[in-house]
């Protein structure tokens, strides 16, 4: 009994019907003129229900905005949302209905099959809803002992199972509501549904969304673990040599080291925060010497030979080159330690070419290293992403990194 009684208690069942009976107000309006409100034959009551469909058909086609006024009234009207919670008490969406104007004939003429839908549904909802009504006020009526409460149901006679009738016929009334209610809003969806350009933009933003996400998880992971892994490395430098100049060398070291950590940090949340905010200068090749002196503060002997214009290659490939460089050097002195480093940058012609190569540590720096964490895959999607290919692996002792991508 509480489920059948459930949609009684549901704003959203009385919004459907109030959104329905409503379109009666057009065919009352035009039949003020033809046929008349007086001494109404059946062929008048059709002309009254259908002779407004035409102008809703012509007002969909010539009119775009007219989609965008139907899909607002069904999102308000015929979904749970704020004013309507489900059983579990969460607020409703919009169901899949556009709000947009109508972008294409097929488009105009789903909006158009709407209308006349929902006038001639709204119509015969407006006509049970008067009958059963009536009815529902005679049987009350005729229950306590008036059998001509009303003129078009007038009973015979009085009895009390009268309103036991009247009961029923009041729950048939709100069954037909509910039930047409429930229908009227799948047709919302199939008739005023996005349209498949408004399909392809939500997926598109939908792809945008989660690149960026990916993009922001690449910087947070490139910058904080390069940060985190050179500090940690120095501080271990620092303790096992027992030096106090070194010491205060490696502290200096950390410091720098952190402090671009956090600039890139705050930048970063602050794009989170703010997704219209610019998201703010970030290095690029140009700054690719800081990467190098900071590897080689670790107590990593970098060896660097950079070749060709840097200042030459794009702005979006220098700034992805830089954090690739910034991805390699952390492994290189992760895995390597003290180990030497080959650093190469090039730009030939219109590539640029990056190869970073540090001596295997052994078995076990080997066998991190060709798990292919996702600082290597990060470094694969970046090139592809660019239209470039980057490549890692074991090569006669050596690690070796190689990125090739375009520099025009």
């Amino acid at each position: 009994m509480p489920r059948l009684l459930q949609p009684l208690t549901r704003a959203v069942t009385w919004t459907r019907w109030l959104h329905l009976v409503v379109t009666v107000i057009l065919p009352l309006v035009m039949a003020l003129v033809l046929p008349g409100l007086v001494d109404l034959t059946p062929a008048d009551w059709l002309v009254i229900v259908l002779q407004p469909a035409p102008l809703l058909v012509l007002l969909a086609l010539a009119v775009p905005a007219v989609r965008t006024a139907e899909g607002l009234q069904a999102r308000l009207m015929l979904f749970p949302g704020p004013h309507a919670r489900d059983a579990s008490g969460r607020a409703g969406d919009d169901q899949g209905v556009s709000a947009a104007p109508s972008a294409s004939w097929n488009d105009r003429l789903r909006t158009a099959a709407w209308l006349v839908l929902r006038l001639e549904v709204g119509c015969a909802v407006a006509l049970v809803s008067n009958l059963l009504a009536g009815l529902c006020l005679s049987l009350v009526g005729a229950a306590f002992g008036d059998p001509g409460v009303s003129s078009a149901y007038r009973m015979p006679g009085t009895a009390w199972w009268y309103g036991l009738l009247a009961v029923l016929d009041l729950a048939v009334l709100l069954a037909f509501v509910t039930v047409v209610g429930a229908l009227m809003a799948r047709a919302a969806r199939a008739l005023l549904g996005p349209s498949a350009k408004e399909r392809l933009a939500r997926l598109e933003e939908r792809t945008e969304q989660l690149l960026e996400r990916n993009r922001i998880a690449r910087e947070l992971h490139d910058s904080i673990g390069h940060a985190l892994t050179l500090a940690v490395v120095q501080a271990g430098a620092a303790r096992a040599a027992g030096d106090a100049r070194f010491t205060e060398q490696a502290l200096a070291a950390v410091e720098e080291t952190g402090r671009a950590a956090l600039e890139d940090l705050e930048r970063v949340l602050l794009v989170l925060r703010d997704p219209e905010r610019p998201a703010g200068a970030r290095p690029g090749l140009g700054e690719a010497g800081r990467l190098l002196e900071s590897a080689r503060s670790s107590g990593a002997r970098v060896d660097a030979e950079v070749a060709g214009p840097l200042d030459t290659v794009p702005g979006p490939v220098s700034r992805e080159g830089y954090r690739m460089l910034q991805e390699a050097l952390t492994n290189a002195v992760r895995h390597a330690g003290s180990l030497p480093v080959g650093v190469r940058l090039a730009v030939e012609g219109t590539r640029l070419r990056m190869e970073v190569r540090n001596p295997l540590p052994g078995a076990g720096g080997t066998a991190g290293l060709r798990g292919g964490g996702t600082g290597i895959r990060g470094i694969r999607e970046r090139a592809a992403l660019l239209g470039g290919e980057a490549s890692a692996g074991p090569e006669g002792g050596l690690w070796v990194l190689r990125v090739d991508l375009p520099a025009r």
